[in-house]
């Protein structure tokens, strides 16, 4: 079946539509854990008069586990009425998912320039992922109203966007975003790996810059801010952990660190291996094989890792694991009851789609123009999924396209 001529308006226009019926499905149950962010936002502005905000907030709120600035965006919400506020706060969130889209859509169309891409192609394969990634997106932006898991993604969407141009500074203060929005964002760190060597400084002060002037103040003025890294959670018996000998009620010692080991260690064969478009799902997989917790707002993440995957790192029209994603990871929550056996799935999919978005093979179309000595074939027009893109031709030589390996 041939799928219809998109224009640029009517693509946004589906997804759009998409995601305002699933914002009205899932509203009026939605901010399950919006309390959090809003006492946070609270706290951090209170500054050190009561000695429970300011910098003393993770002292004293252990359990507060989300970044500095999850709470500062947060409490921009504080001068609404409690209600007003979440729900403002969940359309925010929404709005933030179809910007990934776009984000994701003008990556690929970039990252792909030069290589006959048809773009007609890319804008159907960004709608088809669109449609299973604004539900899961639903879920931690509406259902759990999870902001610094939401800006953590969205700061990463942003990396990927900046990485596909070249541009060391925007993706490593991307990054930095991302990890002062939430820790867990540790494990996209190998993005940076994917820029050019000669840029790898660049990016990575700028990042370590940033998240050391978010980070540190709340150290240095209390050091038993390490507590909040203490902090454990019940070890669900539904979990992957399980069947890695985590069999602990709580979180294990090492879960944490070997989460982010793992994330990083994957991250880095991706990009050792020419995939760096699987950075962000095999960092989502770590989390998922490894946290003691199952929330279903988890696999947003992975979402947003089969999307990049999808759209960057491969070429086939139907993006399959987007769907397979959606399908296994939440679709298994209501089809499957076991706790043994949820877990098991779960480490199944994490142990098929690692391996296959390193090991399998990739046709790589640039490679038959590499000797070309223009940036794109004469045939191409210079549009991406989203609309038109500047000629690389008039911009610098260096940020006319990035130059490591295609996945």
């Amino acid at each position: 079946m041939r799928i219809p001529v998109l224009s640029n308006r009517m693509h946004l226009l589906l997804l759009t539509s998409w995601a305002l019926l699933w914002f009205m499905v899932v509203e009026p149950s939605g901010g399950f854990s919006w309390h959090y962010l809003r006492t946070g936002g609270e706290l951090i502005y209170q500054g050190g008069s009561s000695g429970d905000g300011g910098l003393n907030l993770y002292a004293r709120h252990p359990e507060l586990q989300m970044g500095p600035i999850s709470f500062l965006v947060a409490g921009l919400f504080n001068p609404f009425p409690a209600e007003v506020g979440q729900v403002l706060a969940e359309a925010l969130m929404s709005a933030l998912g179809l910007v990934i889209l776009v984000l994701a859509g003008r990556s690929a169309a970039m990252h792909f320039l030069g290589t006959g891409t048809n773009h007609q192609r890319l804008r159907q394969r960004v709608l088809v992922a669109g449609l299973a990634f604004v539900p899961m997106w639903t879920e931690v932006a509406v259902r759990f109203a999870h902001l610094d898991d939401v800006l953590a993604l969205f700061f990463t969407a942003c990396a990927v966007y900046a990485l596909t141009r070249c541009n060391a500074a925007a993706t490593g203060i991307c990054m930095a975003l991302a990890l002062d929005s939430k820790p867990t964002a540790l494990a996209f760190l190998p993005l940076l790996l994917a820029l050019p060597k000669e840029r790898w400084l660049r990016a990575g002060l700028w990042c370590v810059g940033l998240v050391a002037v978010a980070w540190l103040p709340f150290f240095v003025v209390d050091v038993h801010s390490f507590a909040a890294a203490k902090f454990t959670i019940p070890n669900s018996p539904a979990s992957a952990l399980r069947w890695l000998g985590g069999n602990t009620p709580v979180t294990p010692d090492w879960a944490r660190p070997a989460q982010a080991a793992l994330g990083l260690t994957l991250g880095a064969v991706a990009v050792w291996r020419g995939r760096w478009a699987a950075v962000v799902l095999l960092g989502a997989n770590a989390r998922i094989l490894l946290d003691p917790s199952v929330y279903t707002y988890y696999t947003a993440s992975v979402l947003l890792g089969t999307l990049v995957w999808d759209v960057c790192g491969q070429r086939r029209l139907v993006p399959l694991w987007s769907w397979l994603a959606l399908t296994v990871l939440y679709g298994g929550v209501f089809l499957v009851h076991d706790d043994p056996t949820r877990g098991l799935i779960r480490l199944a999919f994490v142990a098929v789609s690692t391996i296959y978005v390193l090991f399998w093979p990739q046709r790589d179309r640039r490679d038959r123009n590499s000797r070309r000595s223009v940036d794109r074939v004469q045939e191409e027009p210079l549009e991406g999924p989203w609309g038109p893109m500047w000629d690389p031709g008039r911009s610098r030589p260096w940020e006319a396209r990035p130059t490591h390996r295609s996945a």
